[in-house]
Formats: structure tokens, C-alpha cells, sequence
């Protein structure tokens, strides 16, 4: 499914993996996209042939970047149909070397860097809503926020953490016509994923991610999850009691290694 109409959109993440599919299908649909990553000779060659694009190379985490990222796309788009915050990163943290830099690292784009752009997007939300739309702002958590995991401590807690922050957030902006969504996907087959030294159940391809996304975003579904199956039974594990949910959890403890990847 697609979205309706020509829409002003944000997108975060936008070089590598569900990003970079994202971003490529949004762009051939005629949406007028800001484009957002770290790497700007990748982000040119993303957008090459498409004049429906606007390049904005920023870190997340850089709070003041963000700001300006923010005035530019109210002086190219007006204001923003559609936010949609993707970028992230994931460190795994191994207790018998407890790295507070790493947890830092993890949060600083997954948490600080989500609300940095979310000040950032939110006016320009808000003229969308002025007009007669119904904006909506949308972020990629994680399906590891239903569920506590072994070495997922920082990864984890910084998704859980987007979660919460987004469901209140939800209730805050209702009053004011603005929509809000949560992407928590399972396993997506993907370049970083592919270097996970674990077994991924139920890994999907990244076309039935995109596709599973854009029917939520669609229909502003408040909690876009997939693979479903994987994902149902994780939110079933996430509330067990606490006894029942330790007991699982040491069945998936395993010698500490060295892992950038996270579903």
C-alpha cells in the first residue's frame, strides 16, 4: 500500500537498510521527502534524478543540527505531513566489561536524537494540522521493547524508552489533530542484520518491512508490528510474570560476544 496523496515528509535514517528502502520507494511515489543521514555522498546518490528530494546530512544526536535541519524544511515544504524518525544504531553491552560509554552511545541517536528531532518536526506538524491536514508524526522502535533480552540492556532500554516516551506523547497531541505511530519491527533482512552471529527467527525481507509500514502509516495505525507471529509472541512473553519472564530470558543467556546488530 501507499501513502494518499503527494505528502511533505521527513525521513531519518535514510541510507542503509529499512531507511534506504523507505526512502527510495517514497521518492519514486512522487512525495516531496527531506532526506536525512550522516553519509551526504550517500544521500546524493539516493536521491540522484529525483527533484522531489531535499538533502539534509546531519547526526541525530547533534541537537543543533537537528534545529537547522528543521528550518530548512519549513522554508522548502512549509510544514510536514509526515515525520518519520528511523535512524538509530545498536551497541551490545557485555556485563563482565560494563561500558558506560556504549549505553551513551546507544542513546544519544535512538532516544536523545528521536526528541531532538521531535521538537524539530513538531511545528512544522502543527502547520500541516493549521491547513486541514491530519499529520502524523512515526518512529522505528524496536520489537526489543516488548521484551527484556540478554546484552540488550542499552539497545533495548533506548527503544523501550522511545516507546513510552511516544504513547505519552500520543495522548498529549491528540487534542491537537496530531497523530502519532511506533514501528516495532522484528528481524528485517538487511546489510546490518546479516552480521548478527545469532539465529534471527522469523527474519523478513526489507520490501515486506516497507510494505507492512507504509499500510500502517496508511491508516496511522498506533502500533505497526511485523513479522507477526514473532512479534505477537513477544508481546505475549513481555507480560508474563516477572518470575516467568527471568526464566526465559536465561534460556537465551549465552557466552558474552561482540555484536553491533539488533533486530
Amino acid at each position: 500500500m501507499s501513502l494518499s496523496g503527494t505528502q511533505r515528509i521527513w525521513l531519518t535514517g535514510a541510507t542503509s537498510g529499512i531507511g534506504r528502502a523507505l526512502a527510495e520507494r517514497l521518492l519514486a511515489d512522487g512525495h516531496r521527502v527531506a532526506l536525512s543521514a550522516r553519509g551526504e555522498a550517500d544521500l546524493e546518490a539516493l536521491a540522484a534524478g529525483h527533484d522531489n528530494a531535499l538533502l539534509l546530512p546531519l547526526d541525530v544526536s547533534d541537537r543543533q543540527a537537528v534545529a537547522r535541519a528543521g528550518e530548512q524544511i519549513a522554508a522548502a515544504f512549509g510544514g510536514l505531513d509526515l515525520a518519520l524518525l528511523n535512524a538509530g544504531t545498536c551497541e551490545y553491552l557485555e556485563a563482565d566489561r560494563f561500558d558506560v560509554d556504549l549505553v551513551e552511545r546507544v542513546f544519544a541517536p535512538n532516544f536523545h536524537g528521536a526528541v531532538y528531532c521531535i521538537a524539530a518536526a513538531l511545528p512544522l506538524l502543527r502547520r500541516a494540522r493549521a491547513d486541514g491536514g491530519r499529520p502524523l508524526l512515526a518512529a522505528t522502535s524496536s520489537a526489543a521493547a516488548y521484551l527484556p533480552m540478554p546484552r540488550a540492556e542499552a539497545y533495548g532500554a533506548s527503544k523501550a524508552a522511545l516507546s513510552h516516551f511516544l504513547e505519552s506523547l500520543r495522548l498529549d497531541l491528540h487534542g491537537e489533530g496530531i497523530d502519532v505511530s511506533l514501528i516495532h519491527p522484528g528481524f528485517v533482512k538487511t546489510p546490518l542484520t546479516d552480521r548478527n552471529d545469532f539465529p534471527m527467527p522469523m527474519r523478513v525481507g526489507v520490501e515486506q518491512a516497507v510494505e507492512a509500514i507504509l499500510d500502517g502509516l496508511s491508516c496511522h495505525r498506533l502500533d505497526i508490528h511485523f513479522p507477526r507471529r514473532f512479534t505477537l509472541l513477544l508481546k505475549l512473553a513481555g507480560i508474563l510474570p516477572p518470575s516467568l519472564r527471568h526464566r526465559l530470558g536465561l534460556r537465551l543467556v549465552r557466552p558474552a560476544t561482540t555484536s553491533e546488530n539488533a533486530p
